[in-house]
């Protein structure tokens, strides 16, 4: 999902090609698999496309925001590197609008099924087709009480959900894929994965047989994915699913896999990278309570500990978001509790 996000240095990575392709062509990234990009509109400037050989035409995993330039690279896509062999079906990872946003033209264009999750279905009918929910009072009283001025909640959610209308209408019927489901693509077998934090039921998909896996934007090789708090989960603990699904994949996905992420490049040293995200995140913990070993402070005011920018409304939103995931794990392993929990306003301190 396009939010702020922060670079971590990494160890041990190696990258099997330099560079992406560009804009409106393809790489074969590993045997029956094609890798592209579409670019979008925000700081995070592109989405990985991957494309799995099926047959006599191409499995498509995932598809880039709602708008006409992104259409136009799927034209040019079709026309040129793809023509002659057609989409077979979509799979899609997660419901932000970088991964679905173009899911429901896609399926109509080309007459093929929607897979993903149950929850990436509902929920981007839940959100993203109806991004005015945001806006509700309940949902700006929850900024409110975290620290935020009237001003300041008003804009985050109004225009700081703006990116959320990036969605075409989905198709009225979808094939559920669950973790621990095998898929069958063009006579290879993936088995189905799914995690948590950066989206619920997040789909993962693990070649054995090619020691390929399609992380989406679980594990990316120089950013850590946006880990958010929102207001229709208030006390929600996604980092801590994060974290556990992180180690998860290490016990699961051998260490020398191919990574096909979600965003950035592929890559190889999952094992390394994924410690390296999990110490990041406890070093964000550490900044937070240190921040509070001072006094009190709200969401709110404890944002500038991780992030001390100035931040445009888009990344306000996820950036407050994001160190209210932190303060929830921290609340949930004893080491920050509130200061008064009946108050208007809710302060962290050191528990």
């Amino acid at each position: 999902m396009p939010g702020r996000t922060a670079s971590i240095p990494q160890s041990g990575l190696s990258f099997p090609h330099a560079a992406p392709p560009p804009t409106g062509e393809v790489v074969e990234i590993a045997p029956g698999i094609l890798w592209t990009r579409i670019p979008l509109p925000f700081r995070l400037d592109h989405v990985n496309i991957f494309l799995i050989e099926d047959g006599d035409g191409w499995a498509v995993v995932d598809t880039g925001i709602s708008n006409q330039p992104t259409r136009e690279v799927w034209d040019a896509l079709v026309a040129g590197p793809l023509a002659g062999r057609r989409l077979t079906r979509l799979i899609v990872t997660h419901y932000h609008p970088d991964h679905i946003g173009l899911a429901g033209w896609l399926c109509e264009r080309f007459d093929i099924p929607l897979l993903t999750s149950q929850t990436a279905y509902l929920g981007c009918i839940n959100i993203s087709l109806s991004p005015g929910a945001m806006e509700a009072k309940p949902y700006r009283d929850f900024y409110l009480r975290h620290g935020m001025s009237e001003e300041t909640a008003a804009i985050v959610s109004t225009q700081g959900h703006g990116y959320l209308r990036m969605v075409t209408p989905l198709p009225m019927s979808f094939g559920r894929l669950v973790a621990g489901d095998t898929l069958v693509i063009g006579g290879r077998r993936f088995d189905v994965l799914s995690g948590d934090g950066h989206a619920p039921e997040q789909i993962m998909l693990h070649a054995p047989d090619d020691n390929v896996f399609l992380a989406a934007d679980q594990v990316l090789a120089k950013i850590t994915p946006n880990i958010s708090v929102w207001a229709v989960d208030p006390e929600g603990d996604p980092l801590g699913l994060y974290i556990r699904s992180l180690n998860a994949i290490r016990d699961r996905i051998p260490a020398d896999a191919l990574v096909l992420p979600g965003h950035q490049l592929p890559f190889f040293g999952l094992n390394a990278r994924c410690a390296e995200l999990i110490a990041h995140h406890e070093e964000r913990c550490e900044r937070l309570a240190e921040a509070c070993a001072k006094g009190p402070g709200s969401v709110a005011e404890l944002l500038p500990a991780i992030f001390p920018r100035p931040l445009d409304p888009h990344q306000l939103s996820f950036a407050f978001s994001e160190v209210h995931a932190h303060v929830n794990y921290m609340l949930r392993r004893g080491q920050l509790a509130w200061e008064d929990p009946r108050a208007p306003m809710l302060r962290a301190v050191i528990a």
